[in-house]
């Protein structure tokens, strides 16, 4: 077992890891099956998200979605880079930079739509949010992920790790 593993498995009790590896594996199978639901979809694409967008990301929302070229490429690293980072995640490979790249990609889409007074979206949303919403507590549980790599304890990194040493 690496230094790593070691010292948070006698800081943490097991109850604590299985709950944030729980958590990491849940965050995971999230972002793995938003990946892969739009992989599967020939017809999807951001437009219509981007074209809704309000706030201070609405100029290079637009920008995006009026190259075609461009709206390809943006729509081809969401759909794989979802996929890939619930992978990671589901699997403990490479957590750390995962949770980093998931919450990363979920602060973007909160930026894009960020739940502010004033602003309405022709898309309902699943609740009434003020400032507060799932992309932004779920980029923050990863950002938590991140900081306590739970992929060296019940994941491949811990393999990684092992042949590291």
């Amino acid at each position: 077992m690496s230094n790593e593993s070691q010292s948070l498995s006698s800081e943490y009790s097991n109850g604590q890891l299985i709950g944030l590896s729980l958590l990491r594996v849940l965050i995971g199978w999230h972002f793995l099956y938003e990946g892969i639901a739009k992989l599967s979809n020939p017809h999807w694409s951001s437009a219509a998200y981007l074209l809704d967008t309000k706030w201070i990301l609405s100029g290079i929302a637009n920008s995006l979605v009026s190259n075609p070229g461009t709206l390809n490429i943006v729509d081809h690293l969401n759909m794989w880079g979802l996929t890939a980072i619930g992978l990671s995640l589901m699997c403990g490979l490479f957590s750390r930079w995962g949770s980093l790249a998931g919450a990363l990609l979920l602060l973007l889409y909160y930026l894009f739509h960020p739940p502010l007074v004033g602003l309405e979206y022709s898309k309902p949303t699943e609740g009434s949010y003020l400032l507060v919403d799932k992309n932004l507590v779920e980029a923050c549980a990863l950002f938590v992920l991140a900081m306590f790599p739970t992929g060296h304890i019940t994941g491949l990194d811990r393999f990684i790790q092992r042949l590291r040493s």
